[in-house]
């Protein structure tokens, strides 16, 4: 696709994004990511855009150098981590912005067949596993998810302020690379590993991204119409199947022993 590779403008844990052409960029996943992760994603950002949810388009996919790239819209403004960082949110405000996010993402209609199940996404993550996991907390997963509700609503399982865009038509949702099938307590959960057990611990303020979930969590209670104990009771079965995601994703290498005692601890505690 023509285009050209300019400044690099964002990265995240598999990928960098760089200018490409006018009103577009370029989603280069990093060396050694296999492409079906990039494939799966653009599957996932044209049908959750067609079923309205707030993301950039689509308008292409290329290869450089070995590396599978997505040319999206280039989406114009700061990402709710950037103002929530600078003070021009406060975590309050930053948390409803997530929250709304979230529930309009839950009220979508159901997702098509190609968005996999919590079940079918598990299965295919510990397929490609290479040790990451042991089998015995692999095993008791996915029983644990054969037991829970596994729902059937769309869940982007990555609602963090930096996958926010605070564009001028309101905020837009990148980063669909783990979107699955799943219950909406699924999403909330994602949500409350990644700020308060995974971003502390490399946040400049540990406080920040504690705050933000703690505000979205409570902000989303509301918007369901139900207490935060009620919200927090239902979502804390999902974590030990949160956290094992986390760990397949190698997201923050240096945190598995943690996740992986969290895991069983939170296993023993379903049994």
């Amino acid at each position: 696709m023509q285009g050209l590779l300019g400044e690099k403008i964002g990265q995240g844990a598999f990928s960098e994004a760089y200018a490409w052409a006018p009103g577009q960029v370029v989603k280069l996943f990093k060396a050694g990511v296999s492409h079906l992760l990039g494939q799966h994603e653009v599957r996932m950002i044209r049908a959750v855009r067609a079923a309205g949810v707030p993301v950039p388009a689509v308008f292409g996919e290329v290869t450089l150098d070995g590396r599978f790239g997505i040319v999206l819209e280039r989406l114009d403004g700061p990402t709710l981590w950037h103002l929530s960082r600078t003070g021009a949110v406060t975590f309050e405000q930053a948390g409803a912005i997530i929250a709304a996010l979230a529930m309009s993402i839950h009220k979508t209609p159901p997702p098509p067949p190609e968005v996999l199940s919590m079940r079918e996404y598990m299965e295919s993550e510990l397929r490609h596993d290479d040790g990451k996991v042991p089998k015995h907390i692999a095993a008791d997963i996915l029983a644990l998810i054969d037991r829970l509700p596994t729902g059937d609503g769309l869940c982007h399982c990555d609602l963090s302020p930096g996958n926010v865009i605070i564009t001028a038509e309101g905020p837009k949702l990148v980063d669909w690379t783990f979107a699955m099938r799943g219950p909406s307590v699924l999403d909330l959960g994602f949500l409350h590993v990644i700020l308060s057990e995974l971003a502390p611990e490399i946040a400049d303020n540990p406080e920040r991204p504690r705050a933000t979930n703690a505000a979205a969590q409570s902000e989303y209670a509301r918007l369901a119409g139900m207490s935060l104990a009620e919200l927090t009771a239902a979502m804390e079965p999902y974590l030990p199947i949160v956290r094992t995601f986390v760990v397949l994703g190698n997201v923050v290498p240096a945190l598995r022993e943690q996740l992986i005692r969290r895991i069983e601890t939170g296993l023993r505690s379903e049994d």
